[in-house]
């Protein structure tokens, strides 16, 4: 574990999200920290929190190619509420025309070693080749959405970008969440007024039953212990060199 990280953690555990956002834009300089938002719920609440408490953070969003409508509505209605201007990234069209010309428009239904590849070229390299530049990434996890982020940290290094990882609502719960949109009357996603806790591309994300883990509906035909895309996982990539002399830093 990166020891600075943990130097952090002690410092940070306890803070109130706004207060480590201001941490956050003390210790990195500006152009070294951006906010990456999925335009879902979480999200929506630290861009407000950075809009209202918090200047010098860019805000950045991907785009897919095979997003839900409501989530391009989300990102218009968000841009006009704060009067800002969030940066889209999207995936290299000729890998996408490549891996879609050899598997399928539809490739990750059928197996998961195809469901990441898609997730690779659509998510992970655009925000890879974003994040190479950086030394911080904002992003609106919490411990309770799921199994395989119940040991997210406030802060903690990112062994898949090289950098480190913050996350000011690690220890909200989703009540927390929406008590603040409703409070503050944050602009979310509409699809999770009709039972979608968790949003990420339309092919991959469905509706939810009451009391059912929050990503439940994310790529819902894989066991839960696997469900994440590779943007947020723990642990390094097998044969990373440039992960192994960074990891210390």
């Amino acid at each position: 574990m990166n020891k600075k990280a943990l130097e952090w953690q002690r410092l940070l555990k306890g803070m109130a999200p706004e207060e480590v956002l201001k941490w956050a834009t003390t210790e990195f300089s500006p152009g070294t920290i951006v906010f990456s938002s999925s335009l879902g719920a979480e999200d929506q609440v630290l861009t407000d929190m950075l809009c209202k408490n918090t200047a010098g953070i860019k805000i950045f969003t991907l785009d897919t190619g095979r997003l839900p409508i409501e989530t391009h509505n989300a990102l218009n209605e968000t841009e006009k509420r704060y009067k800002i201007k969030i940066e889209v990234l999207r995936p290299d069209a000729a890998a996408v025309e490549k891996m879609e010309k050899e598997y399928g428009s539809n490739l990750f239904y059928e197996s998961i070693e195809k469901r990441k590849l898609c997730c690779s070229v659509r998510k992970i390299e655009p925000l890879r080749k974003k994040l190479s530049s950086q030394k911080a990434w904002i992003c609106g996890l919490r411990k309770d959405q799921a199994v395989t982020r119940a040991a997210v940290q406030i802060i903690e290094w990112d062994e898949t970008f090289c950098l480190y990882k913050i996350n000011p609502l690690a220890d909200w719960t989703q009540n927390e969440v929406w008590d603040y949109i409703r409070a503050n009357k944050v602009p979310y996603n509409k699809l999770h007024d009709k039972g979608y806790p968790s949003i990420g591309c339309e092919p991959c994300t469905k509706a939810v039953k009451p009391g059912d883990d929050a990503r439940a509906g994310r790529w819902w035909w894989e066991n839960s212990t696997q469900k994440e895309c590779g943007l947020h996982r723990q642990g390094s990539i097998p044969g990373d060199k440039k992960q192994e002399e960074k990891k210390d830093v």
